[in-house]
């Protein structure tokens, strides 16, 4: 006997997807944005991991020096990264910052997904 799949309510699914797109971005936008002057792309990951590479331009906040704020911007959407698609920290930072009152996104997929699919890397 095979499962039963509910059918979702399409109006919450709009609302969700609407919301998703407003504050996650895929690496092809970001390096857009990146091109564009866009954004303020800020890596969480520990200072370490960053050393060994990181997105062009990026600036490292990692965990433990979230209160310092240090790199986060206003005037700009902050669009922060951790290292993976199942790593929780970029959204952990998302509801700190935004807290604070600055603008931010996350990036899906992280420094993986960046790395694998081949973009720039800086050092």
């Amino acid at each position: 006997m095979g499962t039963q799949i509910e059918i979702k309510d399409p109006a919450r699914a709009k609302s969700f997807f609407e919301a998703k797109m407003s504050f996650t971005t895929g690496p092809t936008e970001l390096e857009r944005m990146i091109k564009n002057n866009e954004v303020n792309v800020v890596d969480v990951r520990a200072e370490e991991d960053y050393a060994k590479g990181h997105v062009p331009g990026a600036v490292n906040l990692p965990k433990d020096q979230w209160s310092t704020e240090k790199g986060l911007r206003r005037d700009k959407t902050n669009v922060l990264y951790c290292y993976s698609i199942v790593c929780h920290l970029a959204a952990t930072a998302a509801v700190e910052f935004a807290g604070k009152g600055y603008p931010v996104m996350e990036l899906d997929g992280g420094w993986r997904w960046w790395q694998d699919d081949g973009y720039d890397i800086e050092k």
